[in-house]
């Protein structure tokens, strides 16, 4: 599907990127966004021994999956805010876009967390003047879809 917005692709990649990977707490945890386009942003977490929320059966921690498919969505607002900013030079938009912020967010855990990796797809279900909403999907390394999120996101 053609956004209009594949002139701005680079620059939004690079934004969304940048901020989130220096985010602490991603850092932290081990997220990594792969992929940055005007319709997905994708992400992907190694599972590591800190990040087991049940030492019995070696499971993800809930909290997480929710940090992962909220830290998604927040990418993917950022991307449909920056697509809306064209007309505002790289360095205001980025100023404008640092605000960003969660107002709700809801996830609905499928099956447990195991796998050796896991990674979450967000796409923009609506990007408004002020708020932004979307859709993440967060799977295992095995392609099973473990939990579904959708976010509201303060953009403007």
């Amino acid at each position: 599907m053609t956004t209009g917005y594949e002139e701005f692709l680079p620059e939004i990649k690079a934004a969304v990127m940048s901020f989130i990977d220096k985010v602490p707490f991603n850092q932290l945890v081990g997220m990594k966004i792969t992929n940055v386009t005007p319709n997905l942003v994708e992400m992907h977490l190694p599972m590591k021994e800190e990040l087991i929320g049940n030492y019995i059966t070696g499971i993800l921690h809930g909290g997480v999956i929710s940090s992962m498919i909220d830290v998604s969505g927040g990418a993917m607002a950022l991307v449909g805010a920056f697509c809306k900013l064209e007309h505002v030079d790289i360095q205001e938009r980025i100023q404008r876009l640092a605000r960003v912020s969660t107002i709700d967010l809801r996830v609905d855990y499928l099956r447990p967390g195991r796998g050796e990796g896991f990674y979450v797809n967000s796409t923009l279900l609506r990007s408004g003047n002020k708020v932004a909403v979307t859709r993440s999907e967060f799977y295992n390394n095995r392609n099973d879809l473990c939990a579904v999120g959708t976010g509201t996101y303060l953009c403007g």
